[in-house]
């Protein structure tokens, strides 16, 4: 047995106070080496101090300090990076609070954006920094993500099909190393399109959302530190390989989809483009909701090969998915919570998570490259038509907004319907929200700006179950792609998703307007 010396233990002694009041990234960065049997910890560089703020400062005391930083002059796209990279080191993709948190980020640094007001811009970012500090304490703050010895790669073997393999094996060490040897050469295109061959094995949303948002976060952190934001992507799916009811529900799919790329020849070069009208976009969409979920996929596939644009089939999806908040007839009783109560449609409803899903594989198609493109589409559609499968009342439930909210809104002046809006969101009351929403897109299609402006007010107000941010998000960036004879049926969806939400405030909202006088 080996005995240390009085100077051996003082440094070890004095080693952990400073870590302890600066944080153990700082003390490594100022070279006060951990003990020696601490694991290497994953560091950030220039952001390292800011992320390990974030990441160590108890949530009670986390907006006055971030405030102080604020004024002192860090950029609120900073305070995000750090944010994100503190939360992708704690959690990896593995916390299921953790992972809702991280994908709320980009959408509220664009909702800050948005708002005119700029004593009121950084109050979206702050509520998700309480959300993520009260769950790094909750769970002990601990580093999940170390760093990692890229692999070798097998010559003439496709990157994405070994990191694949290694999933399929859950073999979390061998598709970890796989994927550092992939992000090795420097280009986060290569690492995204690696990374998609093994997110579209199956059709589940955190998969694909937690994907495309640690893209869009590359715009916030660097290109540098992609390898950090995607892995998280790669750790869920092989966990998803140990749970083997994931593997039995998510085998049709795999089954379903090399043969649609084989049958339409989709991996050759692109067929010449032909347009899709507004009759043709508005009938697919139908036609996709009522199909199977292999039917789904198939019909998406021969659009394709058949050369119609990409962008009309993806719009011509989500408006299939803006079905499924549009007829919910609301959370059944047996999966009612506290927050998420019966007749609600916020938070994971099948609506929500499918416009969230769709989105992020339209966003996906665009990044990646052609296999990406056309896989995406596809399994946007299987996943459309699989969730409106699970409620078979789908296609039965009149959507919103219904006949007798719509004989109501007539009777509001045209110059009241904003405030009769904000009143009926208030009130929680969707069908009139969703009614009131519609007849503003067709007699005022130029109010579309006020509408989001009041919506976004609640989408920062209340908590959302997790998911304001990333809906409001979906809505808009949907309907700003969107033709004018449909964009507005996402906004009427907003508006009912908003006033489900309303009356459960998010914590530290209020804290933050005290602090920004907004």
């Amino acid at each position: 047995m080996s005995h240390r010396t009085r100077r051996e233990l003082f440094g070890d002694v004095g080693r952990g106070m400073i870590a302890a009041a600066v944080g153990t990234g700082l003390a490594a960065d100022l070279g006060f080496a951990l003990a020696p049997d601490e694991p290497a910890r994953l560091t950030f560089g220039d952001l390292e101090p800011l992320v390990s703020f974030l990441q160590e400062t108890p949530p009670d005391k986390l907006l006055p300090k971030v405030a102080e930083r604020l004024k002192a002059g860090t950029e609120l796209k900073t305070v995000v990076a750090a944010a994100a990279l503190a939360n992708a080191r704690a959690f990896g993709g593995e916390d299921y609070v953790g992972y809702h948190t991280l994908m709320a980020l980009a959408p509220a640094f664009k909702m800050a954006g948005e708002e005119p007001k700029p004593e009121r811009r950084p109050l979206a970012v702050m509520k998700v920094l309480v959300r993520n500090g009260t769950r790094l304490r909750e769970t002990g703050g601990k580093d999940l993500l170390r760093p990692v010895e890229p692999g070798k790669l097998a010559a003439g073997v496709p990157a994405g099909e070994q990191l694949r393999a290694a999933a399929r094996k859950a073999d979390m060490a061998a598709a970890e190393a796989t994927f550092a040897a992939v992000c090795a050469t420097g280009k986060p295109a290569d690492a995204l399109n690696a990374l998609l061959v093994e997110v579209d094995d199956a059709t589940e949303v955190h998969r694909v959302v937690l994907a495309s948002r640690a893209w869009d976060l590359l715009d916030f952190v660097g290109a540098d530190r992609a390898h950090a934001l995607l892995r998280q992507s790669v750790r869920y799916c092989v966990k998803g390989e140990q749970n083997p009811n994931q593997v039995k529900y998510h085998q049709p799919v795999r089954d379903l989809l090399p043969g649609l790329l084989e049958r339409h020849k989709l991996l050759g070069p692109a067929p010449r483009p032909r347009a899709a009208d507004d009759a043709w976009v508005a009938k697919f969409a139908d036609a996709v909701f009522g199909m199977s979920a292999a039917d789904a996929a198939g019909a998406v596939a021969e659009a394709l090969a058949d050369g119609v644009a990409a962008d009309a089939v993806g719009e011509a999806l989500a408006l299939a998915a803006n079905q499924l908040v549009l007829r919910d007839d609301g959370r059944p009783k047996a999966w009612a919570s506290a927050n998420k109560p019966v007749g609600s449609v916020h938070g994971d409803s099948t609506g929500v998570h499918c416009c969230d899903t769709v989105h992020a594989w339209r966003n996906l198609a665009r990044a990646g490259d052609r296999r990406a493109a056309v896989t995406s589409l596809i399994l946007a559609g299987y996943q459309v038509a699989r969730d409106r499968v699970s409620r078979a009342e789908f296609t039965t439930w009149e959507p919103y907004p219904r006949a007798d909210a719509r004989e109501q809104a007539k009777g509001v002046r045209a110059d009241a319907l904003l405030a009769a809006l904000d009143e009926a969101v208030r009130g929680k009351d969707q069908a009139r929200a969703a009614a009131l929403t519609a007849r503003l897109g067709a007699e005022t299609p130029s109010a579309a700006k006020d509408v989001f402006a009041l919506l976004r007010g609640f989408a920062v107000s209340e908590d959302g179950a997790l998911h304001a941010e990333k809906f409001y998000g979906t809505a808009a960036d949907e309907f700003a792609a969107g033709r004018a004879a449909f964009r507005w049926r996402h906004l009427t969806a907003l508006a009912r998703v908003t006033a489900s939400a309303y009356g459960y405030p998010a914590p530290g909202y209020e804290e933050a307007r005290e602090l920004f006088k907004g």
